[in-house]
């Protein structure tokens, strides 16, 4: 068992304390938010993610998970300090290092051993090196400390699954034994571990960011072109996705991606290049494909109507992706400002992300605790967020609530057959329309 501290207690931070106490060893996560730290003092999660509250709970129990504002007696214990500080985008793409550099300040000033300092938040290249050099700067005493790059490759909603089920653990590092005391620490987790350089590293992270987020925005182009030759997205997909060297995930179409990791990471990997003179072409169509992307299904719903004005939409779905109250990036923001710029109403409904999205969507939005409620006021639905609960039922209450329903369905929620058992308008992305064909005899059973 390790003595481990987490600075920063936001997403990554969290998960990555939590699970490290459930693996065994001594965990104190650090947040100078005091608000933050009561609420989880007392087994309140500020975040939504599946299964976390349970691990948080229990590992407080057996005393081996902590939380605290002390910034000093959160390290002066520590064998190892994790970073796990937010790296918000600025205004040029380019990542905020202000907290990162704020916690190697903090780490310097308040050990009192040799440590070794682990960054967990997604930095630009280099970075590793410049938070060495800051907390060697500030330290108050003679102390060892070895930097290791260990990036994060939790997606959201699923997080806690990944920790103890992913597909690779990654230790960058110069030091051997520091490298070793991480690879030590990770073990009980079981996964495969690749020890690397601290560039090499780094780069891994925004690299494979890159890559995901060019195969979304590769699929979208291609659904988009599908649409105008006829072909279906969604065998499309299949189709490629059966060849090993290509795969299957990261290949469904649709509105493309949000959240707090591939469109900040990819815009820093695009000013990381610019750093050093090279112009990556190919990202930068990747991010404009995305940007565009957010918005299609106003251009179809635009093209079907030919003016939403007056029009009430109801939006499913709010949160950038399924299982959790993530906002940030969300196409919900993009579609809601566009629908509003046409003139139309909106009728918002999310499972869980309704109070942070309060925060973000414009005031006009109506929000509704059900979603019978919003399906019951709408002249068109969107589909934008696939959770169990809105492809379980968005068809279903279209045709039982609607006088005309119409249903944009953003993430192709609905095979063809399911589609056609219900007399509902169906337009989606990559496909072709669907017109009603089934009688209201098929939504009875509801």
């Amino acid at each position: 068992m390790k003595n481990i501290s987490i600075i920063g207690t936001g997403y990554v931070g969290l998960v990555t304390g939590v699970c490290l106490a459930e693996i065994g060893h001594n965990v104190t996560c650090l947040d100078l938010d005091k608000k933050k730290i009561e609420l989880l003092t007392l087994g309140v999660s500020p975040i939504y993610e599946p299964g976390l509250d349970e691990l948080m709970a229990s590992n407080m129990e057996r005393g081996n998970l902590h939380f605290t504002s002390d910034t000093m007696m959160a390290l002066r214990v520590a064998d190892v300090v994790y970073i796990a500080v937010g790296t918000p985008q600025q205004e040029d793409g380019s990542a905020n290092l202000s907290y990162v550099f704020k916690a190697a300040q903090d780490i310097g000033r308040n050990i009192t051993r040799d440590v070794v300092v682990v960054t967990k938040s997604t930095v630009p290249l280099g970075t590793n090196y410049k938070i060495e050099e800051v907390v060697k700067a500030y330290l108050q005493g003679n102390y060892r400390v070895d930097i290791v790059s260990n990036p994060e490759f939790l997606r959201e909603g699923s997080a806690v699954h990944d920790s103890f089920h992913g597909d690779r653990i990654v230790i960058g590092a110069d030091s051997p034994a520091a490298a070793d005391l991480i690879e030590e620490i990770n073990q009980p987790f079981g996964l495969p571990i690749l020890k690397t350089s601290i560039s090499s590293a780094e780069m891994i992270k925004y690299a494979a960011n890159a890559f995901l987020a060019t195969k979304i925005s590769f699929i979208n182009e291609i659904a988009t072109l599908s649409e105008k030759v006829g072909s279906d997205i969604v065998e499309v997909a299949k189709g490629i996705g059966k060849d090993a060297r290509i795969g299957s995930k990261f290949l469904d179409a649709g509105i493309g991606f949000g959240g707090s990791c591939f469109p900040k990471d990819t815009r820093a990997l695009v000013k990381i290049s610019e750093a050093v003179d090279h112009d990556f072409r190919l990202l930068k169509s990747v991010i404009e494909i995305n940007d565009r992307q957010k918005t299609a299904l106003v251009k179809k719903a635009k093209e079907r109507f030919g003016s939403l004005k007056g029009k009430r939409v109801a939006l499913l779905g709010l949160a950038f992706k399924p299982n959790t109250d993530d906002m940030r990036e969300a196409a919900s923001i993009s579609i809601s400002k566009r629908l509003l710029e046409e003139g139309a109403e909106i009728i918002a409904y999310d499972p869980i992300a309704i109070e942070n999205a309060k925060k973000v969507l414009p005031p006009e939005v109506q929000f509704v605790e059900q979603i019978e409620d919003a399906i019951k006021k709408a002249d068109v639905v969107f589909i934008v967020t696939e959770w169990e609960e809105i492809v379980n039922k968005a068809l279903i209450l279209s045709s039982l609530f609607m006088e005309k329903p119409i249903l944009f369905d953003g993430r192709n929620c609905y095979t063809e057959e399911e589609i056609k058992q219900y007399p509902v308008e169906y337009i989606a992305i990559g496909r072709k329309p669907i017109k009603k064909t089934a009688s209201l005899s098929a939504a009875a059973s509801y």
